[in-house]
């Protein structure tokens, strides 16, 4: 039977491909208040201004490839049983090749009516852009499919499930700032192997981590010697 390797994803795991970042320098959120463009309350106030930032982000995406990074987990599953649980909204890690992947945040690519946010519907590439006025089938406004500040965050206990029966835990490319992701570290059994990849220093409490300092892709590159060349 494969060992099942979880792995946790943030906005490095995407910035190789060119994804906009949030936090970084010049990213998002330089540009952007929180406020504006991720709360229900932003959406209430100027939904123009929302679904706007949004369909940038979508025509963004459109024009991205997936990294080495996103190859190399999708490589993995050859020979784990790899489980993807990502904070990022773009579908990489599906169109590198992963099979079984948790959107802890929402999917860029999918759209769901402000009245129900739990059915969704794809968007299509060759018209990526939602209006104000476009309606969904229940009637009501069409909105980015995606878990806004304040909102719960209803894949976060499949994701905990999947932590708590892992055999190797990885991180790549976030900050472990943002809750509820970040809390995930807490369900790894301990005993087994946790494995953090982040070209920037990451400040964690527990005292079991191997850390790789390094971008996602030579990241996973090295990982995947790690895992090929020792018993996990």
């Amino acid at each position: 039977m494969k060992k099942k390797l979880v792995v946790l994803t943030g906005a490095g795991m995407s910035a190789e491909s060119g994804i906009s970042t949030f936090r970084d320098a010049n990213g998002l959120w330089e540009n952007y208040r929180v406020e504006d463009v991720a709360t229900p309350e932003g959406f209430a106030r100027n939904p123009e201004l929302v679904l706007d930032f949004y369909n940038q982000r979508r025509r963004e995406l459109l024009k991205t490839e997936p990294n080495a990074g996103h190859y190399g987990l999708a490589a993995l599953e050859k020979e784990f049983d790899v489980r993807i649980i990502t904070q990022n909204i773009d579908n990489l890690h599906e169109r590198a090749g992963s099979t079984h992947v948790i959107h802890l945040h929402g999917e860029l690519m999918k759209s769901c009516s402000v009245k129900d946010l739990e059915t969704t519907y794809p968007i299509d590439p060759a018209h990526p852009d939602i209006h104000v006025g476009d309606k969904a089938p229940d009637g009501s406004q069409l909105r980015p499919f995606i878990v806004w500040f304040g909102e719960p965050v209803p894949m976060i206990e499949p994701a905990i499930r999947e932590v708590e029966g892992c055999d190797i835990f990885v991180v790549i490319g976030t900050s472990l700032n943002v809750y509820p992701a970040a809390g995930l570290l807490n369900y790894v059994r301990r005993g087994q192997p946790i494995y953090l990849i982040d070209p920037k220093e990451v400040k964690t409490y527990r005292d079991d981590i191997t850390f790789l300092q390094c971008g996602a892709s030579e990241g996973v590159k090295r990982l995947t010697a790690l895992l090929q060349h020792k018993d996990c």
